[in-house]
Parts: C-alpha cells; sequence; structure tokens
C-alpha cells in the first residue's frame, strides 16, 4: 500500500523523467520505475554512451544501470569496487548510484550445447583451444572495457575481434549455427529456450553487475516524494523474477508496459499503480496487427515531423550555400567539403554529441543531425546547376542590363530549378530512413518499432516498422515528381 501512496503523492512534483537502454531488461525496468514513480519514461536511448549523455545534461534524472557497467565505463575502477567508492567517483560528474533491486545480471558466453559438448568446452578457458571457433557480440560487448577486449587478454584467446551482432539478433544466429559463440546477460530470458550452455568464468573475469539506480545526485532533494517512491523497489527484484519478466516480454509477446504492471501489481495494494504518462504499449498479434496497431498514427505523425521539419531547415540553409559556392570559387571546397564530412558521420555518434549540446533528448537533437544529413545533396546540387549554365547566358542577361541578383532569381534559379529539385528529393528519401535512428534518443517515428523489435528479436514488429518507412519513401518520392509539374518552369519540364 505504502508503494501506492507515494507514487500518487509524487505526482505534487515535477514528474521524474526515467531512461532506458536499448534491450528488453532495460525496457521494463524503465517503464516499471515510470509507473512506481508516476514519471515519465524515455525508452532504448541506445548504448551507455548515449543514455549517460542523456543523464549528464539533465534530459532524464534516472536510469536502471549495473554496478560493473558503472565501474569499468563511467567511473573507471576496478569491477570490485563498492557502491562507496563508486559514488565518490560519481559526485565528480553530479551522478550517484544507490537502490539496489536485488538481482545480479552478470555478462557471460555461450554455446549450443551440443555443440559445447562435443567439443568439450565447459569453460572459458577452454576456448583457447578452439581457434576455428565463430563468435557473434554485442557492438557494447566488443568496445567495452570489461568486455571483449579485457576477456580476450584475461584468457589469452586466440581470436580477431569479431563483428558486431545486435544482442537481440545474437540468439537467432546461434540457433541457425551461423556463430558457435555468444555474448549474454545472466538474466537473459532465451537461454534455456534456445539450450545454450552458460561458459564458466574459471578466471573470475566479470564482476558482478548488481542492479541500482544511476541518477542525477540532486534527485533526492529536488524530488523528495517521488526518491521516496523509488526507494520502495529496493531488493524487491531477485534473479528469478527478472528472468521471469523478461521471459514475458520475449518469450510471451507481451508488452513492456504490461510486464512492469504485472510486477506492481504483485504487491499489496499496488493493483492500479500509476502508468507513466509516455507508456508506448506494443501491439500484441500478428503482423497486420502490429503494423496497424494503435500506435500507427501516431509514430506517422512523428516520423513525418522529423523528416519535413529537418528537410526544411536543410533547403533554407542548403540552397544558400550552394549558391556561395558556386558564386565566390574560394568558398568551394570549404562548403562542399564541410557539407561531405558531415555526411560521413555515424549518425548514433552524431547523436550522442547533440545531446550534451542542447541538453535535450528527442525531437531537437533529431531535427538538427537530420538536416546536417540532409545538406549535402542539396548543397551539392546547387552548386553544380549553377556553375555548369553558360557564361554567355550570363552576358547575354547583362547586356539587357538586368543586375547579378536579377539574373540569379530570374535566370539561373530557374535553370537550376531541376537539379535542385532533385537534391532535395534526394534529401527527403534518404531522411525518411535516417529518421528510424532518431528513435535512439527517444524522437519516436517508425524507429521505435525496429528498435523494440530489434530488443525482441521480433520480426514482425521490425517489419511494422520498416514498411511503413519504406511505403513513406515511395509516397514522397511521387510526391515530388507530381510536384515538378508546378514547381519548375515548363519550359523546363522536358529537361527534368
Amino acid at each position: 500500500m505504502l508503494l501506492l501512496v507515494l507514487a500518487c503523492a509524487a505526482h505534487a512534483e515535477d514528474p521524474v523523467r526515467v531512461g532506458s537502454k536499448r534491450f528488453t531488461e532495460s525496457y521494463i525496468l524503465g517503464e516499471l520505475l515510470a509507473r512506481a514513480a508516476g514519471g515519465e519514461h524515455k525508452p532504448g536511448l541506445g548504448n551507455t554512451g548515449i543514455v549517460l549523455a542523456a543523464l549528464k545534461a539533465g534530459a532524464i534524472d534516472v536510469y536502471p544501470e549495473y554496478t560493473g557497467t558503472i565501474a569499468a565505463e563511467i567511473v573507471r575502477l576496478p569491477g570490485s569496487a563498492s557502491i562507496d567508492q563508486l559514488n565518490g567517483a560519481l559526485a565528480q560528474q553530479g551522478l550517484a548510484a544507490g537502490v539496489p533491486l536485488g538481482f545480479n545480471n552478470s555478462y557471460a558466453l555461450a554455446m549450443r550445447e551440443e555443440r559445447a559438448q562435443a567439443l568439450g568446452i565447459a569453460r572459458l578457458s577452454d576456448l583457447a583451444r578452439h581457434p576455428e571457433l565463430k563468435f557473434g557480440l554485442s557492438q557494447e560487448f566488443i568496445g567495452r572495457a570489461d568486455g571483449w577486449p579485457g576477456l580476450k587478454r584475461a584468457y589469452d584467446l586466440p581470436f580477431d575481434t569479431p563483428r558486431g551482432l545486435d544482442h537481440g539478433l545474437a540468439y537467432e544466429a546461434i540457433a541457425q549455427h551461423q556463430v558457435d559463440a555468444i555474448d549474454i546477460y545472466s538474466t537473459d530470458a532465451k537461454i534455456d529456450k534456445y539450450g545454450l550452455t552458460v561458459l564458466d568464468d574459471d578466471r573470475s573475469y566479470f564482476p558482478r553487475y548488481d542492479a541500482v539506480l544511476l541518477y542525477r545526485a540532486d534527485l533526492p532533494q529536488r524530488l523528495p516524494k517521488i526518491w521516496a517512491a523509488l526507494k520502495q523497489l529496493e531488493g524487491r527484484i531477485d534473479d528469478a523474477t527478472m528472468r521471469k519478466m523478461n521471459a514475458a516480454a520475449e518469450l510471451e509477446g507481451k508488452d513492456f508496459a504490461t510486464v512492469a504492471a504485472g510486477f506492481l501489481a504483485q504487491r499489496p495494494g499496488a493493483a492500479t499503480a500509476t502508468a507513466s504518462p509516455s507508456a508506448k504499449a506494443a501491439p500484441a498479434g500478428d503482423f497486420w496487427s502490429k503494423l496497424f496497431g494503435p500506435d500507427f498514427a501516431r509514430l506517422t505523425l512523428e516520423h513525418l515531423g522529423l523528416v519535413f521539419v529537418s528537410l526544411a531547415a536543410s533547403i533554407v540553409i542548403g540552397i544558400p550555400l550552394g549558391i556561395l559556392a558556386a558564386k565566390r570559387p574560394a568558398t568551394e571546397g570549404l562548403i562542399l567539403g564541410a557539407t561531405g564530412v558531415a555526411q560521413t558521420i555515424p549518425s548514433l555518434a552524431l547523436l550522442a554529441v547533440l545531446i550534451p549540446l542542447t541538453g535535450r533528448i528527442g525531437a531537437v537533437p533529431a531535427f538538427i543531425a537530420l538536416a546536417v544529413y540532409a545538406l549535402l545533396p542539396i548543397v551539392r546540387n546547387t552548386h553544380t546547376a549553377l556553375t555548369q549554365i553558360t557564361v554567355g547566358m550570363r552576358q547575354a542577361a547583362q547586356s539587357l542590363g538586368m543586375r547579378a541578383g536579377t539574373i540569379l532569381t530570374k535566370i539561373e534559379l530557374p535553370l537550376a530549378a531541376p537539379t535542385i529539385l532533385a537534391g532535395i528529393k534526394t534529401s527527403a528519401v534518404i531522411n525518411v530512413g535516417t529518421a528510424t535512428i532518431a528513435a535512439f534518443i527517444g524522437a519516436g517515428g517508425y524507429g521505435e518499432r525496429i528498435v523494440t523489435g530489434l530488443a525482441l528479436n521480433d520480426h514482425a514488429m521490425l517489419l511494422a516498422g520498416a514498411i511503413p518507412a519504406a511505403v513513406l519513401a515511395l509516397l514522397i518520392e511521387g510526391g515530388f515528381r507530381f510536384g515538378e509539374r508546378w514547381m519548375i518552369p515548363a519550359g523546363l519540364r522536358r529537361a527534368s
């Protein structure tokens, strides 16, 4: 009953903003925290780097984390560091860790049981005798200090660093015999389903990964009632309970909000625990029910907003830059080079950088990133179209007494319109696909389904996000073709 009372009382304060990473357990815990405290959940914010940047920037207040991750990735301390030692180091970043939830979700490596038995592999040290093995490791595990690099050194493993494989897809890859070993979390629900053997960490390489809350240090003082509600979760989730909740999402097809609500409903007096304002239940059922689920209209509007607001900004910035590069040859190399380099920046890296710069997650950094990615085709096409107009054409206009500005607006830009429009069309179609990445920082759109589908290895959910994005790209392509009939002067339409 106390948990329910505190959750209701928390509404008197500003709602707490809860983040989560892009895997099943983090989704569930994030939803659980938001519901327990009556807060807002920003789900699936990518890997540790992105969600930590959001926390530091104040875009979120708290998210579920693990002591081993805090030690190795955030404060660079030994995995055996105590919570007091972690907090001593976190204080320098304005952060703190606490409220141990009660379970340990350690990293481990696993193989198919029959494969491990055939090769006589039961321990991590046994892997060194089999250099022919193929690993399917998650990108984060490959890059973490407490992941593959340290594991390879600790066990003197004779393997090159493998290519990264999304954690949600790794189980299917090992089931189809495409890889021999994958990294897992000890509370994963699919270990038993896929008949995997967890290899013994016989040199005790992996530290404990006790689940805790990582939060902004001022949270307990700023939102004391909400903090009291969160404190009620301390020690409430053991390993078996967490595995059961993961299984409910991954094996039974329940959405994260339902799983979290089910856990809170088990507590006396908490059957009506408050739903988080941002709770977005994933539609259950077959592909068609997921495709046209209750979130379809919202996701479509969000995706259209991401695409066209960023495209408008790119047009406003890109066309003048293209004109400048064409009219001032001294700037050509700088402008075209800068927009070309911007196009090569990995999208997640750019989003991660923009979070601390803007102090926000969601639409604002997503708009900026998409606008940057849309610049190159517009700038380059504008520059190319203007530089291909013959000198004789300009001289003829000058002989008629036309000024440079008039020549640009009345002759050059109309002649360049087909090529400029082609660049805008290219940027728009590219933006439809790139906008799906914005879901990694809570900006919504069809990428929200794709991210959820990856976390759950749910092919229907993946397609329910990918297919509308592909259809939208085709519709935009067709819309631009139709629009050319009135956007391009009649005498130039044949050339277009």
